[in-house]
């Protein structure tokens, strides 16, 4: 392969296994803009939320990301993104990718989806990290989220 120096292998793999309430993590979620804020004031020390979940980080801890396998309230199927953000490095859309293998380790032959509010992301063509890593746009919520997927292969 060749690299110039700077350069960042894409293969390496860059996940590790956390829990949920990860400090560095937690402080990660604090400034996506999903991250939901209680209104009386409480100090949050979890962010995956409920159901079957993996939670994933750098080991700088400069991106993370979560899967959930829940009953969703829009019924969608399968994996859920719960949360995704990479303030490091490393190409988000080969983050994502590895991100799916792992995702179908465990639940071999499911779908993978999450959703995207277009309206608080900084990007002019938001969810193009999930495309770059073969996911698909696939509709939109009641509250106008996009919504993306990647349908694994049988």
């Amino acid at each position: 392969m060749n690299t110039r120096p700077g350069d960042i292998p894409h293969d390496k793999p860059r996940w590790w296994l956390t829990k949920d309430g990860d400090r560095t993590l937690l402080a990660l979620y604090e400034r996506h803009y999903s991250a939901y804020q209680y209104q009386d004031g409480r100090v949050r020390r979890l962010f995956a939320g409920p159901g079957e979940k993996i939670v994933l980080r750098t080991r700088t801890g400069d991106a993370g990301f979560v899967w959930r396998n829940f009953i969703s309230d829009d019924d969608q199927c399968g994996i859920n993104c719960a949360f995704f953000r990479n303030e490091g490095p490393h190409l988000s859309s080969e983050l994502i990718r590895q991100a799916d293998r792992i995702a179908d380790k465990i639940w071999s032959c499911r779908r993978h989806y999450t959703y995207v509010d277009a309206q608080k992301v900084r990007s002019a063509n938001p969810g193009y990290c999930f495309i770059m890593a073969g996911w698909r746009r696939c509709g939109e919520t009641k509250s106008g989220k996009l919504i993306f997927e990647r349908c694994t292969r049988k």
